[in-house]
């Protein structure tokens, strides 16, 4: 079996323990049968034995961090705790990158969108790197440069954005933590030389004010305002731009919302695409850069 049918197993099990406690042994080894006949893929049958749970149930908690213990009391297993926000995310985008897509018999009723995600198969490998603390080398092509380099980086965290994957690494004797797009990537190796973990560095703290992917320069990120009409609101109310993001006004002439961010080119990017649905209301300087870059769309035509 491939990493990805080991994986597609993990998440089975996951997701019956989450809808059904306490299920037993045939309860699980019937839900990952049934998953195997949806699938029709002959490449995930193999026999599902108790000595197979219990292996599934030690990776799940490498892997995971989610705890899967038996309960004489219910006579059947179930997580221990909830699984945080970011083992969700994953278990979610894996669904989402492999699922449908090994369930042949979906394509009259499920239209996908053309472009084939990249980099994703790097997504184990790095997982692995990141979880033992190993260094790892690749090559990697930014798209303002001709050619490509080569990178030896101590591997953090993975992002995702928009779609897209990135890597969050210290290059060897570079002090700047920096973002690598996934989908740039190729000749991946993980090597055998340790690296110690910073502790000093979190993902959610280092990112918690930031709306995508790029690092901020400024010291400090800034209370933004900013008025969508009604219409918008209502897109904005049900998926909100940022975890920070507060409803000020809510009424027929505009919502108004709050969020504390730093002004990076991604936030400047993605209010942009609001078009007159929105306007800033503050910081000025914000409302001044959205004018200027408006105005130079406009010249276009």
């Amino acid at each position: 079996m491939s990493k990805r049918d080991y994986f597609s197993r993990y998440v089975f099990l996951i997701n019956k323990l989450k809808t059904k406690p306490f299920s037993n042994y045939d309860d699980l080894k019937n839900h990952i049968e049934s998953k195997y006949d949806f699938t029709q893929d002959s490449s995930l049958h193999i026999g599902f034995s108790k000595r197979t749970l219990q292996r599934d149930i030690n990776e799940i908690r490498d892997m995971f961090g989610l705890d899967i213990e038996y309960s004489k009391q219910e006579k059947g297993y179930f997580i221990s705790y909830n699984e945080n926000n970011n083992t969700q995310r994953l278990i979610e985008t894996y669904e989402l990158l492999n699922s449908l897509n090994l369930a042949k018999d979906l394509s009259p009723y499920v239209y996908l969108e053309k472009h084939k995600p990249q980099g994703t198969e790097h997504l184990n490998g790095l997982l692995n790197a990141i979880k033992n603390n190993l260094q790892i080398k690749f090559t990697y092509q930014k798209f303002w440069e001709d050619e490509a380099s080569k990178r030896d980086v101590e591997p953090y965290a993975l992002k995702e954005f928009k779609s897209r994957w990135y890597l969050m690494a210290k290059e060897i004797d570079h002090r700047k933590i920096k973002s690598f797009a996934l989908d740039r990537i190729t000749n991946l190796q993980l090597t055998n030389k340790h690296f110690e973990y910073p502790k000093d560095f979190t993902l959610e703290e280092t990112y918690k004010n930031c709306f995508g992917i790029i690092s901020p320069n400024e010291p400090e990120p800034e209370d933004i305002i900013l008025s969508f009409t009604p219409f918008q609101g209502k897109y904005i109310k049900t998926l909100p731009l940022h975890d920070t993001q507060e409803v000020i006004a809510d009424n027929d002439m505009e919502v108004k919302i709050k969020l504390r961010l730093y002004l990076t080119h991604d936030l400047i990017m993605e209010l942009l695409s609001f078009g007159d649905q929105m306007k800033v209301i503050q910081p000025k300087a914000l409302a001044k850069r959205l004018k200027t870059e408006l105005e130079k769309a406009l010249k276009q035509y």
